[in-house]
């Protein structure tokens, strides 16, 4: 059995559902439109350019969910998933997640996204295995705190290794699919690395590499 290693956002859905997040927040005046706006904006401007502090911007995205209980936030998601969620659904990632089903493949999410607005979205994927950014959970409520090393570039290959660990498992013969250039270091990794509609610093490496470059975009 063959690891599958998928990123999530702008690779099997068409957007990040982290900056969805903020913005459906946004959108249902739970923040400060203004305010808010601005500062998802930039981190996500911060993403894209590779130069993201992971921590400041966790510091910033996970403060909203201390301010509701669970079942509230959990409402929050599924009208979420429905308006922002299901837009981004794309066909062809559909497809290739069966084909790698099919294969006998295991399916792993892997993602720097925390496991609240992740978890449902890769369950509707039908992928059981994710790796995320975990949350630390007192009394049934969120703190506002990551739970060990985030899952971002280099953390992301340091939480996959614990995993492996853990299951027994290893990197032989596996599969990474992204379309970031924060993920260089687990595509770096892994036996078949796949740029997955790349930016453009990962598009350019992927040919100076002749990596596989697709498109799953319908």
């Amino acid at each position: 059995m063959a690891l599958a290693l998928f990123d999530l956002d702008n690779t099997l859905i068409a957007g990040d559902s982290d900056h969805s997040w903020g913005q459906f927040l946004i959108d249902n005046g739970y923040v400060d439109a203004q305010i808010y706006a601005c500062m998802n904006d930039k981190f996500y401007a911060d993403y894209t350019a590779g130069t993201l502090d992971i921590y400041r911007y966790l510091e910033f995205s996970l403060q909203f969910l201390t301010t509701l209980p669970r079942r509230q936030l959990d409402a929050l998601h599924t009208e979420f998933m429905r308006t922002h969620i299901a837009p981004m659904q794309l066909s062809k990632a559909t497809a290739l997640l069966n084909n790698h089903r099919n294969a006998g493949d295991r399916l792993v999410i892997i993602t720097s996204t925390n496991r609240f607005v992740v978890e449902p979205i890769c369950h509707a994927l039908g992928v059981k295995d994710i790796l995320a950014t975990e949350l630390i959970v007192r009394n049934g409520a969120y703190t506002g705190e990551v739970d060990g090393v985030a899952a971002f570039r280099e953390g992301k290959v340091a939480r996959l290794q614990a995993w492996l660990e853990n299951n027994c498992l290893s990197l032989e013969g596996s599969t990474f699919y992204s379309d970031s250039i924060n993920d260089l270091p687990l595509l770096m990794a892994v036996d078949i690395p796949i740029a997955v509609d790349p930016d453009s610093k990962l598009r350019g490496i992927a040919s100076e590499k002749k990596w596989k470059v697709i498109s799953l975009r319908d």
